[in-house]
């Protein structure tokens, strides 16, 4: 019941936001050729999902999702779990990671564009970076709030320091690590925008910015609401996984 009334204020949220869209046009508030009204825009993504078409630039930007989130989810957790069981790698990398992660991370597109040129190897390298500091960073919280009696009843077991790792510190961490994930998620989808207008040639982002410079705004509105699905689904999943990697997390 109380999923069902979390689920019913959501779409109640989402219901005034169409129903204000459509008030906007109806009493002209707004240019209907800059802005169109939802049905048209709804009907425009239909015709695209229903048509097929958007199978294929879907699929090149999850993927380029998938790799650059894979990539950075590694290497987030990995150095992280670094970071946060030895005081010499958190001293030799932490002020690195705070010298780079407030750096706005399109910043740094003009220098992979020098070192990598422009293809696929750059915009999975966007992805990955923008992905990776949020792991990173939640994962070492995670690491150092563990309570410390769960690290003594460890060593009091003399519990191998692989197995205290794998057993102990990696579960007791892991909703910390969800979470990061969780905003690497939003951040991906971002970049891959990002990185399909600047250096794709297909994907979901390269056609919104496509259809803006042909001005087929109807077209471009349609793809928006696409995307906005998209990270709709992947947000309901990733909820899914994370309630049954930690269920013990409270709801």
């Amino acid at each position: 019941m109380k999923r069902l009334g979390r689920a019913s204020v959501s779409a109640s949220g989402l219901a005034g936001l169409i129903v204000l869209w459509q008030l906007v046009n109806e009493i002209h508030l707004a240019n209907p050729v800059l802005l169109p009204p939802p049905s048209t825009a709804f009907r425009a993504a239909w015709a695209i999902i229903a048509s097929g078409e958007v199978l294929a630039p879907l699929g090149q930007s999850l993927w380029l999702l998938a790799a650059g989130y894979t990539i950075a989810a590694a290497l987030g957790i990995g150095l992280g779990l670094l970071m946060g069981c030895s005081r010499a790698v958190y001293g030799l990398f932490e002020p690195l990671v705070e010298l780079l992660r407030p750096i706005p991370k399109p910043a740094l597109v003009p220098p992979l564009f020098l070192f990598l040129g422009i293809g696929t190897t750059t915009m999975v390298t966007i992805v990955a970076i923008g992905c990776f500091f949020p792991v990173l960073i939640n994962t070492v919280q995670g690491v150092h709030g563990i309570d410390p009696v769960l690290l003594d009843t460890a060593r009091t077991f003399r519990c191998p320091r692989r197995r205290t790792l794998i057993e102990v510190i990696l579960p007791a961490a892991l909703p910390m690590i969800l979470t990061g994930m969780r905003v690497s998620l939003a951040l991906g989808l971002i970049m891959v925008v990002l990185a399909e207008m600047l250096a794709g040639s297909g994907g979901v982002g390269f056609l919104i910015l496509d259809m803006q410079r042909s001005f087929d705004i109807v077209a471009m509105f349609a793809w928006l609401l696409i995307l906005a699905l998209l990270g709709l689904v992947l947000s309901l999943a990733f909820d899914f996984l994370d309630s049954r990697a930690v269920p013990w997390r409270a709801q």
